[in-house]
């Protein structure tokens, strides 16, 4: 099968060469861009990509509209930020000369305040990057976009394959970054919510945030990734809040 890499991208001009580096193997690259002003696009080109430009749309129209400029149905979507691994590629590639699933997921792997993690939210993080155009699309959300998708008819239970091997993501060079990001998906999540009419309330405010401590750093042994594992998932509870 033919393999089309797609990225949506805005001043990623320090972190789209590792990335594009790490994708060689597609048969095509199509990065839709949302008016750069540091390189992104010039960058985009000299390695092959395919560039459209495109305003903003948000998160997950964004993503599909970039995915509908694809010239094969079979999409990897990825972030500027991330790379794929040796291992994921080679079976990404395997996978692919003849699929068992339309949609496959992948293990993450957050690189954060300059460690690998491991465990809790950071560790195996799956995602869902792969898939058959045809069969899957992204969500309308602005942000927390996720992928539909449904089982063949007359097939029980989940579609989704597995591959083998990490997505690298690498988290936001510096805390302060960091938490600009996620004050940003945070105020965009929950502007979504409240146009949806959902509401929070005082046993959700402080009972969401210890549910996803304990249920990372405890049970999912996030305290194993030390003082970085502990900075992580406290900024989690902190967007559950």
């Amino acid at each position: 099968m033919l393999l089309s890499v797609v990225l949506i991208t805005q001043n990623a001009a320090a972190q789209l060469p590792d990335c594009l580096a790490s994708v060689a193997f597609a048969d095509e690259v199509v990065v839709v861009d949302s008016g750069s002003t540091d390189g992104t696009v010039a960058l985009a080109q000299r390695y092959g990509a395919r560039v459209v430009a495109k305003e903003w749309l948000g998160y997950g129209r964004q993503k599909q509209f970039a995915v509908e400029q694809a010239a094969n149905d079979w999409v990897l979507c990825l972030d500027a930020d991330e790379r794929v691994s040796p291992e994921l590629a080679a079976n990404l590639v395997r996978d692919l000369q003849a699929p068992a699933a339309p949609v496959y997921r992948m293990a993450r792997r957050n690189r954060f305040l300059g460690r690998w993690l491991r465990h809790g939210e950071g560790y195996p993080d799956w995602s869902a990057r792969l898939f058959d155009r045809r069969q899957a699309r992204w969500s309308d959300d602005t942000v927390h976009e996720k992928l539909l998708y449904a089982a063949a008819p007359g097939t029980p239970g989940t579609p989704m394959g597995t591959l083998a091997g990490d997505l690298l993501h690498e988290s936001a060079e510096d805390l302060g970054r960091y938490l600009e990001k996620q004050n940003r998906y945070t105020t965009l999540a929950a502007a979504e919510l409240h146009r949806r009419g959902q509401r929070a309330g005082a046993i959700e405010l402080v009972f969401s945030p210890l549910l996803r401590f304990f249920k990372f750093y405890v049970l999912r042994l996030g305290f194993l990734d030390g003082l970085p594992g502990l900075v992580h998932i406290s900024i989690g509870c902190m967007n559950s809040f």
